[in-house]
């Protein structure tokens, strides 16, 4: 298959098979935790063509990353949860535990601790039946996995305006920089761990005097 081709390929798949599968994808996960309190959003979202294609066509030294990259490539579909405490991050992980199947789930958190970076909760998860295009065809060219990721908002907030400074900067971070870049981090995660101590300490008050 020609690089023309693999984009036109995916091309036709993202607009007759996997945009409307994200959405229905996106309304399963809400119904699925629509239970828990403090949820912020749910989103899901097919990965865009050119994303895509730039994946795709990623070199591993000499050669290409990803031989088969309809089959491997398992965040063709993205879905998040976005929460508002920590320990709801938690709550959410726990009914994807229960009702999904997960291939892999992992914490992903700076690579010790004196450092101050990005942090999420991410599974790789299989797309369950109820989900599924009714039409046999298309069924046949869907990804079997999905990505999720679940975070709080000072979480999703830092990754989400860190992301093009952080990991692809136009020229290589200076010390300075990168001391500021975790500046920042620090603040998101020092911002989490005190709403969530809030939280435990003043929620339960509240919702006592409320019964």
């Amino acid at each position: 298959m020609t690089d023309d081709e693999l984009l036109a390929e995916y091309r036709m798949r993202y607009e007759r098979v996997l945009a409307p599968l994200a959405g229905r994808l996106g309304d399963f996960l809400t119904d699925a935790i629509r239970d828990l309190p403090r949820i912020d959003r749910v989103s899901a979202r097919a990965k865009s063509p050119d994303r895509f294609f730039a994946k795709a066509t990623k070199l591993s030294g000499e050669v290409r990353k990803y031989q088969r990259p309809f089959q491997q490539i398992q965040d063709q579909i993205g879905a998040r949860v976005i929460t508002f405490y920590l320990d709801d991050v938690a709550a959410v992980s726990s009914v994807i535990d229960k009702y999904f199947f997960p291939i892999e789930a992992r914490d992903v958190l700076p690579d010790s601790e004196s450092e101050f970076g990005y942090v999420g909760k991410h599974y790789i998860l299989a797309v369950p039946d109820d989900v599924y295009p009714n039409e046999e065809a298309e069924a046949k060219l869907m990804p079997k996995f999905f990505e999720l990721q679940i975070k709080t908002l000072f979480q999703h907030a830092w990754s989400e305006a860190g992301h093009d400074i952080a990991y692809k900067p136009v020229a290589a971070l200076t010390s300075l920089q990168k001391r500021q870049l975790a500046f920042t981090a620090a603040q998101a995660w020092g911002a989490d761990q005190m709403f969530n101590t809030l939280s435990q300490e003043l929620l339960p008050q509240r919702d006592a005097t409320q019964a």
